[in-house]
């Protein structure tokens, strides 16, 4: 099992290489055609992509970690040629930016580090694109809908776990660079995302009890114990107790949003986006310092 310094490197290997290859969908360039050239095929796992990439390069560095190096290049030789097609040329800032993460998994590739290589790529794409703005197309709706019904159907021990992989591909649909759940000393984070510069952890629940003050206030001392800039996305399925967020809003400054089963019906049934619902609640909490205002109440425009 890889420790947690390379499993974190592991996560940003995944955030950058995600618009570097399909996961699917040609005879050419994919992440799984780039595995089987590698010698680790069979270490690809088909679903949601980015867990797909996390899967992959874990397993071959913990099963064959001699084919790493491998796999790393026949992912950038395919995206060279994926992405040209696509009009939207690998950049130096990419390969420059898997360069610095690759001693995190300890490897460091000389071809992709050649000065002439690096002055061959274009120099002036950003890394990341700006996070999408409008609702979610119909279909990718559906798929995510049909992930959060089929939550509904396990066992109250898998749902937590699938919950916070919706929640992932969610962020995903909408370009917030996710990454998955870590383990710090004593505590579980159930992942994190990005909007508008500013990181935000998430803690995820699927059913039980509505959340109240106590599960708020733990929350938010994980928050408030990381950098001073972190915020906090507190996802509660079943919603919060009216006690709760009234008691948790009196005498102290929020560092959290809250988002419910409601909030996500809206934007799942593409009426309203995500970056806006999130935005919306940002401002809300810095005007009234309450940590929860449902999508109703933020007057949003509908799609």
């Amino acid at each position: 099992m890889l420790g947690f310094p390379e499993a974190q490197a592991v996560e940003d290997l995944a955030d950058l290489l995600y618009d570097f290859l399909p996961g699917s969908g040609n005879n050419r360039t994919a992440f799984p055609l780039a595995a089987a050239q590698a010698g680790v095929g069979d270490l690809w796992v088909p679903g949601s992509k980015r867990p797909a990439i996390v899967q992959l390069l874990t397993a071959t560095l913990e099963r064959r970690r001699h084919l790493f190096t491998k796999l790393i290049m026949s992912i950038v030789r395919q995206a060279m040629t994926y992405r040209r097609g696509k009009g939207n040329p690998l950049t130096r800032a990419e390969v420059e930016r898997l360069n610095s993460l690759l001693p995190g998994v300890s490897f460091k590739i000389p071809e992709l580090l050649d000065r002439a290589f690096l002055e061959s790529l274009s120099g002036t794409s950003e890394v990341r694109r700006e996070p999408q703005s409008g609702p979610l197309s119909v279909e990718r709706s559906k798929v995510l809908a049909s992930l959060l019904i089929e939550i509904g159907r396990l066992n109250p021990q898998e749902r937590g776990l699938r919950f916070e992989g919706f929640l992932s591909e969610l962020f995903c649909a909408f370009e917030l660079a996710p990454r998955g759940s870590f383990r710090l000393v004593g505590e579980q984070i159930d992942g994190s995302f990005r909007l508008d510069g500013q990181t935000y952890l998430v803690e995820a629940k699927w059913h039980g009890p509505q959340i109240g003050f106590a599960d708020l206030m733990t929350f938010s001392g994980k928050v408030g114990g990381k950098a001073s800039w972190s915020r906090g996305l507190f996802v509660s399925n079943s919603g919060f107790t009216a006690e709760g967020l009234e008691a948790f809003a009196r005498g102290r400054q929020t560092n959290l949003i809250c988002v419910d089963g409601l909030d996500l019906y809206e934007v799942l049934d593409g009426r309203v986006s995500l970056t806006d619902v999130l935005r919306h609640k940002d401002r809300r909490a810095a005007e009234t310092n309450r940590a929860f205002v449902p999508v109703r109440d933020l007057n949003l425009r509908r799609a």
